[in-house]
């Protein structure tokens, strides 16, 4: 099939995550997880436009904290990440993610065609979803700002509908109005209609297009964001911080009248709560989705997922169970979309859970928190080759560092030693040391932290 060259595939990856905790947190939010086989989210969303578009066009817009991880996904697929992740200093919605990344393609490509994609949604039919990208492509051509709309299947009330009228060509409809999440019985009269359509947050259109309709409905925006101080793909920080926070749909869609919704049925999800992310993946004879170390008994229509130690079950049903090394999510299946609520406690009480896994990824490598006391911590520090960390200490602590693998060179008062398995070097109070790596492997240092 001959690749779209003049598409340009923007993916939204922000957001905090919050949904989805213990597994998804504020700094590795949903898109950089692998809730469904081998890929993240991201990575999934990136395989399903290969076939269509010319992945040297894509773009991801993403919070400056994440881009990093973002590329590392990137890399592990083949792709270069070289000019192609836009970082967001802060998040203000998706108007400006969206413009920020139109205007980065636009100084490539006079008149480019964008496909806005959210980076954390799932998709089950690949090929039904590729044919209706085919059409929205043709449609925004005609100059419309093409949106697509799930066929509801169910009265759901935790997404927002778009009503369309009348036949625009390709399947496409012309946009009637967009209506905020209804009520249950709402929601039942826009199924019996026929032509009320869920929001999905997907977008195709000529860049000149929206171009024209935010110079005529968002003339002061257009004009901060065009003159907006830029280095290399992220804007300044000060001046993104103030622009307004605002949806593509009310800043263009609820006012254009060149919007068009294309009716699509190809077995879609935003993965919202843990009860949609249990309702797209095939269940078990007995109605459980079942991942990691699990042992069951008299176990049904549950959800049960487990990263590093044995989860036993019995005599449960419509039950979430979530462990993660340092943190276990147990719930109602209907009352799960309430781990929210949990998330503001954590949040509320100082505690890092909410916001961090033991676990982070780094541009200069991993760091992994083994054990933490009030007297003692320990953790696992990797460097990745040709990467260097600077560890100190403060007047209340000292810190011992040991070669586990690989080869560490330290510099410390301008002194170099190396560093190898085996070795260790103690850090008193406030002394820091510069560990590189510079061989080829990777380099894994035990640090002990004494309080």
């Amino acid at each position: 099939m001959k690749k779209l060259s003049n598409v340009y595939p923007v993916l939204l990856a922000g957001g905090s995550g919050t949904r989805l905790w213990p597994v998804s947190r504020e700094h590795h939010p949903k898109q950089l997880v692998k809730f469904i086989g081998k890929d993240s989210l991201v990575q999934s969303t990136v395989k399903r436009l290969t076939s269509l578009l010319d992945m040297e066009n894509i773009r991801i817009v993403c919070g400056k904290e994440h881009a990093h991880e973002i590329a590392r996904h990137m890399e592990e697929m083949g792709l270069s990440a070289d000019d192609k992740i836009i970082a967001e200093p802060c998040g203000r919605n998706t108007a400006p993610a969206i413009l920020l990344a139109m205007l980065h393609i636009l100084r490539k490509k006079e008149d480019a065609v964008l496909c806005i994609f959210p980076a954390d949604h799932v998709i089950r039919d690949r090929n039904a979803f590729q044919e209706k990208l085919l059409s929205a492509v043709k449609v925004a051509e005609m100059g419309y700002i093409v949106t697509f709309g799930i066929k509801p299947h169910y009265p759901e009330t935790g997404y927002g509908y778009i009503e369309g009228a009348g036949d625009v060509g390709d399947g496409a409809l012309s946009v009637k109005r967009f209506v905020e999440k209804p009520d249950l019985d709402t929601a039942k009269k826009y199924i019996a209609a026929g032509n009320f359509f869920w929001n999905s947050g997907m977008f195709t259109f000529k860049a000149s297009v929206m171009a024209q309709e935010l110079e005529v409905h968002q003339p002061e925006f257009l004009k901060k964001m065009i003159e907006m101080p830029f280095r290399k793909t992220s804007p300044s920080s000060k001046a993104y911080a103030q622009l307004p926070n605002i949806s593509i749909d009310y800043a263009i869609m609820e006012k254009t009248d060149k919007g068009a919704v294309l009716p699509s049925d190809f077995g879609w999800s935003d993965i919202g709560s843990w009860k949609s992310l249990y309702s797209f993946i095939p269940k078990d004879i007995n109605g459980n989705v079942v991942d990691g170390d699990v042992v069951s008994k008299e176990t049904r229509n549950c959800l049960i997922m487990g990263h590093e130690r044995l989860i036993a079950t019995s005599g449960i049903e419509n039950m979430v169970v979530v462990e993660t090394p340092d943190a276990v999510f147990i719930s109602d299946m209907e009352k799960s979309q309430d781990v929210k609520s949990i998330v503001e406690t954590l949040k509320e009480d100082r505690r890092t859970e909410y916001q961090t896994h033991r676990t982070v990824h780094h541009p200069w490598g991993i760091f992994t928190t083994l054990k933490k006391n009030d007297d003692f911590s320990v953790a696992q520090v990797e460097l990745y080759p040709g990467s260097k960390l600077e560890i100190d200490t403060d007047t209340w602590t000292t810190k011992h560092l040991m070669v586990a693998k690989g080869l560490a060179k330290t510099t410390t008062n301008h002194q170099n030693r190396t560093l190898k398995k085996g070795q260790c070097v103690l850090l008193s109070e406030n002394q820091s040391i510069l560990v590189e790596n510079t061989g080829k492997d990777l380099l894994v240092i035990i640090k002990v932290k004494n309080h």
